[in-house]
């Protein structure tokens, strides 16, 4: 099965390595806790400008590790053209959201500007601290400055005002300059 819009899928992880000489893969989970990628079936990979679905024959936990083996797989050289492959679900398979909770994916590509209204840049990616989220600013092109990237955590009331996904904006109070 082929489907490619790209609105319906959400990224969960990425085939790494091979692991053994039976096919299986090494994967590097996006989800909460690495084995709920697990629980996530089918998977799709993109491959040739859309998604391809594929099922998971077999998976586990190897140490902190998420090994698998998938249908049709059965050998460390087929395996290892999957490699760097990433792994999307439907968003239909998703759990649903409460209110003012987002997908990382839904706020990555959103302008974020400042309570005054100055425009700050785009949200490039998150990334996970320990303490909160982060959200990664690519910042407009400066002539003074060069390309650069702000930090902005993500706390919710308290340095993120508000985040309207139909305008595709994220409201922040937050120093571009800090």
């Amino acid at each position: 099965m082929t489907a490619n819009n790209a609105q319906e899928y959400v990224l969960i992880g990425k085939i790494g390595s091979v692991f053994g000489v039976k096919g299986w893969l090494k994967v590097a989970s996006y989800t909460s806790l690495n084995k709920d990628i697990l629980s996530y079936k089918p998977w799709y990979f993109r491959q040739n400008n859309g998604w391809q679905k594929t099922e998971i024959a077999s998976g586990k936990m190897h140490g902190k590790n998420v090994i698998v083996q998938l249908d049709g797989i059965n050998d460390r050289d087929q395996a290892m053209l999957l490699t760097g492959t990433e792994i999307a679900v439907l968003r239909s398979q998703l759990p649903e959201l409460a209110e003012n909770e987002y997908y990382w994916s839904d706020l990555e590509g959103l302008s974020v500007e400042s309570i005054d209204g100055q425009l700050l840049g785009k949200v490039s990616y998150l990334m996970e601290t320990g303490a909160n989220d982060v959200l990664v600013v690519e910042t407009l092109k400066d002539e003074h400055k060069g390309d650069k990237e702000i930090l902005i955590p993500y706390i919710s009331g308290q340095v993120i005002k508000s985040v309207d996904l139909k305008s595709r904006k994220i409201v922040v109070d937050w120093d571009p300059d800090f």
